[in-house]
């Protein structure tokens, strides 16, 4: 592997993400320090526990998995789409570097992107509110495993857009309509049955509940579930992009 290939992405999306600090970081820490004024304080003392936790500590998994996964999602498809915009990406495919090593570097620094953002948020829900993570290293992995698929996400839609408007159509449109309906702000139980089992098709659920159980040991879903939902997630993104490549498909237009 051409590791001073993957190094050199790795570096200069990272570089990109430190030049547009108040963009891609600051932007999303206080947008959701906003979500726990408005939904932790206001909300929270008049809703008071969820399943024993207090309102405003549990939708802290919540905020972190909307955060991680919209940002995932900017990150790795801007940082692909940039480059086939100004005309360069055919540069990148031309040179000694196979596909793989392509994906690592820019996936890896969207999912460091995402995985820093989250982390900072983490620790800034602790000035809002008294909590105590149950599961410290399977909130880890489950925050680790969601920045990476869903960088892998973004990676394919960078691919997929066509002009800047197409690039924000999927994030909006769909993936943060099923994080609002994914149980972010509530328990998939607080729901009349006819629509708990319609938010089972939702896949957005079984990432938040198993992030949840990290958190509270409480989950909507089976932890397993999660896990698999997840792993097969990542693996379909990562067929989709081997596909992309060995075709060709919307890399050389």
């Amino acid at each position: 592997m051409n590791m001073q290939a993957v190094k050199t992405i790795y570096a200069a999306e990272m570089a990109r993400f430190f030049r547009t600090l108040a963009q891609s970081f600051i932007s999303p820490v206080l947008s959701t320090s906003l979500y726990f004024v408005v939904f932790g304080t206001a909300i929270g003392s008049r809703i008071q526990e969820v399943e024993g936790v207090s309102y405003g500590a549990f939708i802290v998994p919540g905020l972190i998995m909307l955060t991680v996964m919209t940002q995932g999602i900017s990150n790795a498809s801007f940082g692909i789409y940039f480059p086939k915009f100004i005309g360069t990406f055919s540069e990148l495919l031309s040179a000694p570097i196979n596909f793989l090593e392509i994906v690592i570097g820019y996936v890896g620094a969207a999912a460091t992107k995402s995985l820093f953002i989250g982390l900072v948020i983490l620790g800034t829900s602790f000035f809002f509110v008294e909590m105590t993570i149950l599961h410290p290293l399977a909130m880890l992995a489950f925050l680790v495993l969601t920045c990476i698929s869903f960088a892998l996400m973004g990676f394919i839609i960078g691919i997929w857009a066509k002009n800047f408007e197409q690039l924000q159509l999927i994030p909006l449109l769909v993936v943060t309509p099923l994080v609002f309906l994914g149980g972010s702000f509530y328990s998939i139980s607080m729901l009349p049955p006819l629509w708990q089992q319609v938010t089972y098709f939702n896949p957005v659920v079984y990432l938040i509940s198993g992030f949840r159980w990290a958190f509270f040991g409480q989950a909507d879903v089976p932890v397993g579930l999660s896990l698999l939902a997840i792993g097969a997630f990542t693996a379909l993104c990562l067929a989709i992009i081997w596909w992309i490549f060995r075709t060709g498909w919307r890399l050389r237009e």
